[in-house]
Order: structure tokens, then C-alpha cells, then sequence
């Protein structure tokens, strides 16, 4: 005789199905945070050995030469190059103009893309994602002559006002504008009488806050970490140094260097960029999603 199967039965066997399920989604998601924070952890423990331990490999276990590492650093010769507050004074002054250059000039174009109607409208937004697809290397010949020119090497003009023009952010905002943002409020607020400038500025950014944040974050990575760029612009002028241009030159050192010393001057410039990563984190999920979905 079979057994009847209830309602209850169903819905127990289904909310199980979901518990396995959700389960086997944390494991997987907790895998994928270990294998990103094991390379960091890493670091920070090779930035607690010394020398001769950090030759030996890697381990698990933090070593207890974190403060002499800095020390290392600070006192020996051959590390003159070598002043972290001078570098991440300079850094943060650079990533932090740029971004915040980036993000709202890159807004603004994005806004015009999606708000406005015109002519050249289709053909702008191609010639945005053409200028996507040249390498920074190629122009760099141009752009040290211009720079020697308009003497300007060893100043962060050339620096912080290119980040202006930032097609791939352009690129991203408009997808995300075109996939959430409600054009009917900009309509309502030109019937109020609000000029262009100030809706943009009193209700566009606000409602575009998680793109915002998150197109931030990336501009700020991105110039923190440009030291192509900046190594063709700061030349001979050591007070302007920034900091990945001293973790470089740390580097290079050959003569009896200090791998503890090495690893904890790596370790020190990505501190900054991690703490803008937390800040900003929350707005990420929401902003990726928003903005990945295609017209």
C-alpha cells in the first residue's frame, strides 16, 4: 500500500532542499574569501620575518620582526629612498584628486548620454569606446615631450587633471543609468524650474550613489597603483615620490638586501587601498549588479 504523501511532507522535503542548497552556496562563497585573503595574509606574515626566514618560505605563523622591519627600513643606508609618510602623503593626494575627479566628470558625460537627446549622441558614445581601446603605453612618447615642453615633470598636474577623461568609467555609468535610473524625475524636475547642473547635482549623484562608490573604489586602485605613469611624470625629485615609486625603488635594491624589509614596505602600501576597499565595500554588490546589465 503506498504512502500518502502530505503537504507537510512537501514542504519539509523543499525547505530541506533549500537548507543543502544555502549551505553548499556559504561553503563555496567562504572558499573563494579564503582564497582572496590568503595572499594578503600572507604577505603580512612575511612582513613580520626576518630576512633569513623569509628565505626559507612561506608559513602560516606570523614571525615577531614586525616593528624591526620598519625599523630596517627607516635606518639603514641603502633605504634613503625610502620615507612612507612622504609617499603616502603624495599617493593619497594623487589617488584621492583623481577619483574624485574621475567619478563625477565621468558622471556628468554619462548623464548627458543618457538624458539628453541628440545627434552626435551614438557616434560620441563609439568614439568614447574606441579611446578605450589604446594603450597608455603608446601615447607615453607624446606625452613626455608635451610634459618637457610645458615643463611640467615633477608636478601633479599632469597627474590629476587627465583623470577627467575616464572612457571605461563613462562606459560603466551609463549602463548603470540606463538600467536604473528613472528619467521621469528629471522631467518632473525641469517642470519645477530646476536648472541642468543643479538636478544633476541634487538628485542625479544621490540616486547614483552605489555607482558612485563603487567606480571610486576602482579609480583609486587604479591611480594608487599607476606607477607606469607617474614613474614618466616624477623624475629626480625625491620629495614628490610616491609610494609605489619607493616600494619600487626598494626593490631594486641588490646590494645585501633585506627580504623582511622588502616584504613589509609591499605590505604598508596596500593598507591604504584596503581600508578604501572597506569603507566603500557596502555599495559594490549593488552597484556591479545595476550597472552589468546589458540594454
Amino acid at each position: 500500500m503506498s504512502k500518502k504523501v502530505t503537504y507537510a511532507d512537501e514542504k519539509g522535503g523543499y525547505q530541506t532542499k533549500v537548507l543543502i542548497k544555502s549551505i553548499m552556496i556559504y561553503i563555496v562563497l567562504v572558499i573563494l574569501a579564503l582564497v582572496c585573503l590568503l595572499p594578503i595574509y600572507l604577505l603580512f606574515v612575511q612582513a613580520t620575518r626576518t630576512s633569513v626566514e623569509s628565505l626559507e618560505g612561506f608559513t602560516l605563523i606570523p614571525g615577531s620582526s614586525l616593528f624591526k622591519n620598519f625599523d630596517t627600513l627607516r635606518s639603514k643606508s641603502s633605504y634613503a629612498m625610502y620615507r612612507p609618510l612622504i609617499g603616502l602623503k603624495n599617493s593619497m593626494i594623487i589617488a584621492l584628486c583623481c577619483a574624485a575627479l574621475t567619478v563625477f566628470f565621468s558622471g556628468m558625460t554619462a548623464y548627458g548620454l543618457v538624458v539628453y537627446d541628440f545627434k552626435l549622441k551614438g557616434p560620441a558614445f563609439v568614439f568614447i569606446i574606441a579611446v578605450m581601446m589604446i594603450p597608455t603605453q603608446v601615447t607615453s612618447l607624446g606625452f613626455t615631450s608635451m610634459l618637457t615642453k610645458f615643463h611640467l615633470l615633477n608636478s601633479y598636474i599632469p597627474l590629476i587633471v587627465p583623470a577627467i577623461a575616464a572612457p571605461a568609467i563613462v562606459f560603466f555609468m551609463r549602463q548603470y543609468m540606463l538600467s536604473s535610473f528613472p528619467l521621469d524625475i528629471i522631467e518632473a524636475a525641469r517642470i519645477d524650474g530646476s536648472n541642468e547642473f543643479r538636478t544633476f547635482l541634487t538628485i542625479s549623484i544621490p540616486m547614483m550613489k552605489p555607482a558612485f562608490a563603487v567606480q571610486a573604489i576602482f579609480a583609486f586602485i587604479q591611480k594608487w597603483n599607476d606607477y607606469y605613469t607617474q614613474s614618466l611624470v616624477i623624475v629626480g625629485d625625491k620629495d614628490k615620490m610616491t609610494l609605489p615609486m619607493m616600494v619600487k625603488a626598494v626593490m631594486n635594491i641588490k646590494n645585501d638586501p633585506d627580504y623582511g624589509a622588502n616584504n613589509f614596505a609591499v605590505f604598508f602600501s596596500i593598507i591604504p587601498v584596503t581600508i578604501v576597499y572597506i569603507i566603500l565595500s557596502r555599495f559594490i554588490i549593488g552597484g556591479v549588479a545595476a550597472g552589468g546589465v546589458k540594454e
